[in-house]
């Protein structure tokens, strides 16, 4: 008995000590397809194909799986390949700050896993995906500067876990859904400098946590909410360069909460618009020095 004991254990241990360097072939061709199709050999830290995974920069394993690419800054030029949605047990993929071009996959959103997802500063075009409230364990979605059109998907407020949202800088129209007001974790809203229009939904004053609201440069009009005063928490609040009609809205809020309130309506306590900031990219920098913590 003791010796089947033994005989058990010692098969064990080597898998215990492999499962933590060793991946599936269907993960690990899905790397190497990421690395061809962004022009791996021009990286600025290239991968060693023929090393284990585990040496491999930026690349996270347990149990055997891939749970997090951080390849942020490092000359990724290319499209994102379609297989990257067989990295399943995929928490964290950071690719900001590169030079990445193309759609994003469509098969993105099987990612389910997935709680941080940076893509900003890239060159990446088209579409949101409208099957994005599929990832239920979303914290942060940054796609920040790049070149997306189309509408905001409605789909977006189904995703209750959301921290962080940072579509600034890029070509998207349409209104903003009403649907972002469940969004009740949400701590940062950034959708700085698109062509947004329309008037901002009331049901943004469910957002008890937001801390930052950043929505200037785009062709929102019509009133402020008066569900705006709701907002406790928020510390920034940038609307300057929109159509609105009417500021009533802002009246109600207490504007001593504020670190920036920047509107185009300088009667409302002008002393906030004073502070000496580079705001005009504000939203595409704040979060910049959160990489290596996502």
């Amino acid at each position: 008995m003791k010796l089947t004991f033994i005989y058990a254990t010692l098969l064990l241990v080597p898998a215990l000590l492999l499962g933590n360097f060793e991946v599936s072939q269907k993960e690990k061709t899905a790397l190497i397809d990421l690395y061809h199709s962004t022009n791996g050999a021009e990286w600025s830290v290239p991968w060693d194909l023929e090393a284990s995974v585990d040496t491999w920069k930026g690349v996270t394993l347990k149990d055997g799986h891939v749970v997090s690419i951080n390849l942020f800054r490092n000359n990724l030029a290319g499209t994102l390949p379609e297989s990257i949605g067989r990295l399943r047990y995929l928490t964290h993929l950071n690719l900001a700050f590169n030079s990445i071009t193309g759609v994003l996959p469509k098969d993105i959103v099987k990612l389910k896993s997935l709680k941080v997802l940076r893509l900003e500063m890239n060159r990446i075009k088209g579409s949101l995906p409208l099957g994005i409230g599929q990832l239920q364990e979303l914290e942060v979605f940054s796609m920040f500067n790049n070149f997306l059109n189309g509408s905001i998907p409605a789909t977006f407020g189904e995703l209750k876990n959301l921290r962080e949202l940072n579509l600034s800088s890029n070509n998207l129209k349409g209104i903003i859904p009403d649907s972002i007001g469940n969004l009740t974790k949400l701590e940062a809203l950034g959708l700085f400098e698109n062509n947004l229009e329309g008037a901002i939904p009331e049901e943004m004053g469910k957002l008890g946590q937001l801390r930052e609201l950043v929505l200037a440069n785009n062709q929102l009009g019509g009133e402020i909410p008066a569900e705006f005063s709701q907002l406790a928490s928020l510390k920034i609040l940038q609307i300057q360069n929109n159509r609105f009609d009417s500021y009533t809205g802002l009246i109600q809020m207490d504007t001593r909460q504020f670190l920036v309130f920047d509107t185009d309506e300088k009667s409302l306590n002008p002393r906030f618009n004073d502070i000496q900031l580079q705001r005009s990219r504000m939203a595409d920098t704040k979060f910049e020095d959160d990489d290596d913590n996502e």
